[in-house]
C-alpha cells in the first residue's frame, strides 16, 4: 500500500533519505558503513547493490543495451524500453484516481499529482519561488542569469 500512497515511513538518520521499506534502509546503510559497497571512480556515487551499480555506469559508458524493435530506440534501463513500448500503442495504463486523466508513464502520473496536492518540490534558491517541475524551475533559473540561449 506504501508504494500507492508514496509514504516512506523509514528514514536513514545519517542523511535524510526516506524509504518505503525498513530492508531497503537497511540496504541503503551499506553506503554509509561503506563495507561491500560500490563506489563509482568517475562521479563518486556508491551503491549497495552490484547490479544497481553496473547499471549506473551506463551513464558514463553510453550503454543503451534496451533497443525498440519498431523504431530502434536505445535506452538504458528496461523500464524506460517498456514503458516507451506504449507510444507505440497508444496505452495510457496509468490512471489518475482523483481526475481520471491517463498517462502512458507512471512518472508522468506521480508529476501530474502534484496539481492536486499544490506540490511544489523545487525551489529557487534566489528569490524563493516555487515549481511543480525542474525543468519549469530550470527556465526560471535563466531570469536571474539574464542569459538568452535561443
Amino acid at each position: 500500500m506504501r508504494i500507492h500512497t508514496g509514504e516512506k515511513p523509514f528514514t536513514c538518520e545519517q542523511c535524510g533519505k526516506s524509504f518505503t521499506h525498513k530492508d531497503t534502509l537497511n540496504s541503503h546503510m551499506r553506503i554509509h558503513s561503506r563495507d561491500d559497497c560500490f563506489i563509482c571512480q568517475q562521479c563518486g556515487k556508491s551503491f549497495a547493490h552490484k547490479v544497481s551499480f553496473k547499471t549506473h555506469m551506463r551513464v558514463h559508458t553510453g550503454e543503451k543495451p534496451y533497443t525498440c524493435s519498431q523504431c530502434r530506440m536505445s535506452f538504458r534501463h528496461k523500464q524506460s524500453l517498456d514503458s516507451h513500448m506504449s507510444s507505440h500503442t497508444g496505452e495510457n495504463p496509468h490512471t489518475c484516481k482523483l481526475c481520471g486523466k491517463s498517462f502512458s508513464r507512471k512518472g508522468s502520473l506521480k508529476t501530474h499529482m502534484d496539481i492536486h496536492t499544490g506540490k511544489k518540490p523545487f525551489t529557487c534558491a534566489q528569490c524563493g519561488k516555487c515549481f511543480r517541475r525542474q525543468v519549469t524551475l530550470n527556465y526560471h533559473m535563466r531570469t536571474h542569469s539574464r542569459k538568452k540561449p535561443f
